[in-house]
């Protein structure tokens, strides 16, 4: 927050801790920390979050790209390698995080995000744009996949609430009192959208495509079992930095006798 009041660069900070602040830069930060006071995230005091290797706008409307978040794209992107194209729907896209990230790191792909809130969908535009990517990435409001009939995508990726309604009082006043409930009430036991989202990722995936699915701490199993239900092949369970199940991934079954590359 002091970078940003200021504004100096960290190394400042370290170079000459005890530098004085106009008196702008004052009003600037006890305005920060009186928010931060009020458990508002920093992300959001500050309009800005990392993540992967970009700087994204972020928002009350969306919710703040997570670390654990990055699994998808650790087990996405060396499916895809730089010199493939390739389509990519993210649905739920909120900040643009997942889908940004992957177009920033593959030249070649196009990609598609999807969100039922049109603020969100402003925020990853922006960032689209921002970031020099909004030529390759398109923007739609749309209940999941509703309206993509005739369309068909090598890669979804998805990050869908999954906190089970009964938990979310009980959340971080950063979490609860900040972010959009609509990206984080999972239903009764969490698992609402992927119930929802087995046979609709599968639909518009073509065959042999891949989709990466991030879940909540103890979903891993039923999740997985959502998309072999609705006749996904190779579903695996992959975990974040921390050992925890934090990604589900899977292929649609190709045509005919091929094989799938697991």
């Amino acid at each position: 927050m002091l970078e940003a009041a200021a504004p100096v660069s960290r190394a400042d900070i370290l170079a000459d801790p005890h530098r004085p602040l106009a008196d702008d830069a004052v009003a600037r930060l006890e305005a920060f920390v009186a928010r931060r006071e009020r458990r508002e995230p920093v992300s959001q005091i500050l309009g800005r979050k990392a993540f992967w290797t970009l700087t994204l706008g972020v928002g009350p409307a969306v919710l703040t790209p997570r670390p654990e978040t990055e699994t998808i794209l650790d087990v996405v992107l060396p499916l895809h390698p730089p010199e493939r194209t390739f389509s990519v729907l993210d649905l739920g896209v909120g900040s643009g995080a997942i889908l940004l990230s992957v177009l920033a790191e593959r030249p070649l792909a196009r990609g598609l995000g999807v969100d039922v809130s049109e603020e969100a969908l402003a925020v990853a535009r922006d960032n689209a744009a921002q970031l020099g990517l909004a030529r390759r990435a398109a923007f739609l409001r749309t209940d999941w996949t509703a309206g993509l009939d005739d369309a068909s995508f090598d890669l979804v990726v998805a990050n869908p609430p999954y906190i089970p309604t009964a938990e979310i009082a009980a959340l971080e006043p950063e979490v609860r009192d900040h972010e959009p409930h609509l990206a984080l009430d999972g239903g009764a036991d969490g698992l609402d959208a992927y119930r929802a989202l087995a046979p609709q990722i599968l639909r518009v995936l073509r065959p042999g495509g891949r989709f990466a699915v991030e879940v909540g701490n103890g979903q891993g199993p039923a999740v997985q079992a959502l998309f072999a239900s609705a006749g996904a092949a190779a579903v695996k369970l992959h975990d974040d930095l921390e050992g925890r199940v934090r990604v589900v991934a899977g292929v649609k079954k190709p045509l005919g006798n091929e094989p799938v590359n697991r």
